[in-house]
């Protein structure tokens, strides 16, 4: 069992830059790969970034690529995962949700592929 809790996001205006963090409650000794989703209204919601288990290796869309950043802290039972939003577009304007895998060394892109999931973090980038 995973469980996420989204924090940080909100309004900004375009250009600036915003973080959200995700911090998930497992059970020690589960490893798990984690991942950004975000829905913007009326959209399907789509991928934003992966992070492996270890934080080695990521993955980002190609809509985010070169202006997002992922990190991850590993502690015991408790791990953090932040998705640095810079120069940020309207565009960019959804809930962004956090997401976690069980299958720790993938960086999955389809939102079937995670089985767990947060509540979701509102981010606005006025024009």
């Amino acid at each position: 069992q995973v469980q996420l809790v989204e924090s940080g996001g909100g309004l900004v205006q375009a250009g600036g830059s915003l973080n959200l963090s995700c911090t998930a409650t497992v059970r020690t000794g589960t490893r798990y790969a984690m991942a950004w989703f975000r829905q913007a209204p009326g959209k399907e919601r789509e991928f934003v970034a992966a992070i492996t288990w270890s934080g080695g290796s990521t993955r980002f869309a190609d809509l985010v690529k070169g202006r997002f950043d992922l990190s991850r802290e590993n502690a015991q039972n408790k791990n953090t995962v932040s998705l640095r939003m810079n120069s940020l577009r309207p565009e960019d304007t959804a809930d962004y949700y956090c997401a976690a895998s069980l299958n720790w060394n993938k960086l999955w892109a389809s939102k079937d592929s995670y089985t767990y999931w947060g509540q979701g973090a509102q981010v606005t980038v006025s024009s």
